[in-house]
């Protein structure tokens, strides 16, 4: 580090994780950072052809289709090595299987050459960090289609299933909630699935689960109101607890305090301080269940706070 600081050394580095992580901030902080974008389409195609008849490369024993062509440009993603390792294997499949002279890639000798360790996912760098995002963000939206297919390339590169179960957990708390409750329960339900079956039968249960969750109706409005509710008790607001309410309700003198019993009032919900000056923390949203909370949540309020809400 003193090298690089002075000067000494210039460091020309690359990594193909986000630097912000792979990197140790004091290196991070000193250096210029360059991001690599992914290749075009026209430059993958033409590194494809040059690799054909490159005398270092395939030295031309080979040609290729436009619809092979086409294709490893289109599995590549942008990725240059990727291109590469999918045409090496399509053209060690023809040399072995062809009798002409030069042996011609097609696209079944393209399809046939990706297996499923070629997906591009990498389980400890961006790829794991970014799927996961992808597939959390297409079921949010809505879209079934969208979050199947992240769920499937998390699957073939090899992703913990637990792992994404425990995701569709928390994305069934926090981003559908109360507006259908059942979601939770279908989330947790396809944990214990996976955990009970395992793989690769437990991709049924998950896309069982992805699918309903991307379907549902969706609200936060309780991972807002404790997002809240935890902020304002981090800056001090901890009102004493009103001394009905605690487990020893009897004051020193001997005196009861006045706890109302909801369960004897008719509607089951009575005037009472619960929390004194408490904000209002949850507001439902109109969707799905939670629809019937929208009118249900402010009479109550009216009600518990003696008619001042």
């Amino acid at each position: 580090m003193p090298s690089v600081e002075s000067g000494g050394i210039l460091l020309i580095a690359a990594t193909t994780e986000n630097p912000s992580f792979a990197v140790i901030a004091p290196l991070l902080s000193r250096s210029l950072l360059v991001r690599l974008e992914p290749l075009s389409r026209d430059a993958i195609s033409d590194l494809i052809r040059k690799a054909i008849v490159e005398p270092r490369g395939l030295g031309s024993k080979v040609e290729i289709d436009d619809a092979a062509l086409n294709r490893i440009v289109e599995v590549s993603g942008g990725d240059a090595r990727r291109a590469l390792t999918v045409l090496e294997a399509a053209a060690s499949r023809v040399l072995e299987l062809s009798t002409s002279s030069p042996a011609v890639i097609g696209l079944e000798d393209v399809g046939a050459s990706l297996e499923s360790a070629l997906v591009r996912y990498d389980r400890d760098g961006d790829q794991h960090y970014d799927t996961i995002s992808a597939f959390i963000k297409s079921v949010r939206g809505s879209d079934a289609d969208a979050a199947i297919h992240y769920l499937a390339r998390m699957l073939e590169g090899g992703e913990d299933p637990r792992f994404i179960a425990r995701r569709l957990i928390l994305l069934a708390a926090e981003d559908i909630g109360l507006a259908d409750p059942t979601a939770l329960s279908i989330a947790v339900a396809a944990h214990e699935s996976v955990a009970l079956i395992g793989m690769p039968e437990g991709r049924i249960p998950l896309a069982e689960a992805t699918v309903y969750l991307a379907l549902a109706p969706k609200s936060n409005s309780a991972y807002l109101a404790i997002n809240q509710a935890i902020a304002d008790v981090k800056n001090g607001f901890a009102p004493t607890i009103p001394a009905s309410l605690r487990s020893n309700y009897l004051s020193k003198g001997g005196t009861e305090q006045a706890y109302r019993y909801p369960h004897d009032d008719p509607n089951s919900v009575v005037s009472q301080v619960y929390v004194e000056g408490v904000p209002e923390y949850f507001t439902p949203k109109s969707s799905g269940f939670e629809k019937g909370l929208v009118d249900r949540w402010p009479a109550l309020k009216r009600i518990i706070r003696g008619n001042g809400a």
